[in-house]
């Protein structure tokens, strides 16, 4: 059994990659860490490591407000909130359904934006905490057939700037985390989808150049490794003044540099020179 002196974190998104390398450095770091994805058996080795799992689908109400109802009778709230769960869904605008769109945006920002605001109250209560946004680089840039999974994540940028100043004043801090390409397996769920909606159609030719692109970018020892975000954020949970954001891992600081300074155009041809 634990104390409510203990410090506590919830890391949404911990089945695997980044998720649970974030799960395993604040346990490591002495935390109580709650850990939460739809499928709680991929979360045993954190639960042998003291970790608390709980069964929660992002976009599910029910599901968010039964898990914040067990953290706060166990715990009364969390010290530190990691929104990293999220996935990419990638096609042309004109072929992906707006239900789908809209799915897009559940998982990616309105899950966490409802996480976020049942989770405030006891932070404001306490007068502190951490609300960790796991964005992208692809909140600040974008990639050809990306547009409804970088509008999540610009969304999340843009979302995140704005509860900083409004939480600030309580004690709480809000940080972006802005990873780059990541050893997950990220990049073969985007091909998969990708491929079964556009391998036909006007955008085939396309579809079929992107999907090839991704798989060769993840899941063959070409990313960073997940370690070096959980490191991030373990650092800037520790910090008394951490950064606003930070942007890690493969290609993040080069292209959004590239993008910042360059401009479109320039950012344009780097993207097309991929395909």
């Amino acid at each position: 059994m634990t104390t409510r002196t203990q410090p506590t974190a919830l890391v949404t998104g911990a089945s695997s990659g980044m998720g649970k390398s974030i799960a395993k450095r604040l346990i490591a770091d002495g935390y109580l860490v709650y850990v939460a994805a739809r499928g709680v058996d991929r979360m045993a080795d954190l639960e042998r490591l003291g970790a608390v799992p709980l069964r929660m689908d992002i976009s599910s109400d029910e599901d968010i407000v039964a898990a914040v109802a067990a953290i706060t009778e166990r715990s009364g709230g969390v010290d530190v909130l990691v929104n990293n769960a999220g996935y990419g869904l990638y096609g042309p605008v004109e072929e992906i359904p707006l239900d789908e769109a809209r799915y897009q945006f559940e998982v990616n920002v309105f899950g966490p934006a409802r996480l976020t605001q049942l989770l405030l109250p006891a932070m404001r209560a306490k007068g502190r905490g951490t609300i960790v946004n796991i964005t992208s680089m692809g909140g600040k840039i974008y990639t050809v057939l990306g547009a409804w999974y970088h509008a999540t994540k610009h969304a999340l940028e843009g979302w995140s700037d704005s509860l900083r100043l409004e939480a600030e004043p309580f004690g709480i801090r809000v940080v972006v985390i802005e990873p780059g390409l990541i050893e997950t397996g990220f990049g073969s769920a985007a091909s998969k989808g990708l491929l079964e909606r556009s391998a036909n159609g006007p955008y085939a030719k396309m579809a079929q150049s992107i999907a090839a692109s991704i798989e060769r970018s993840y899941g063959k020892g070409q990313g960073t490794d997940p370690k070096v975000i959980a490191d991030l954020v373990g650092d800037a949970v520790r910090s008394t003044r951490p950064r606003t954001r930070y942007a890690a891992g493969k290609y993040a600081r080069m292209l959004i540099g590239v993008r910042k300074w360059f401009g479109d155009r320039a950012f344009d041809r780097v993207i097309k020179s991929q395909m």
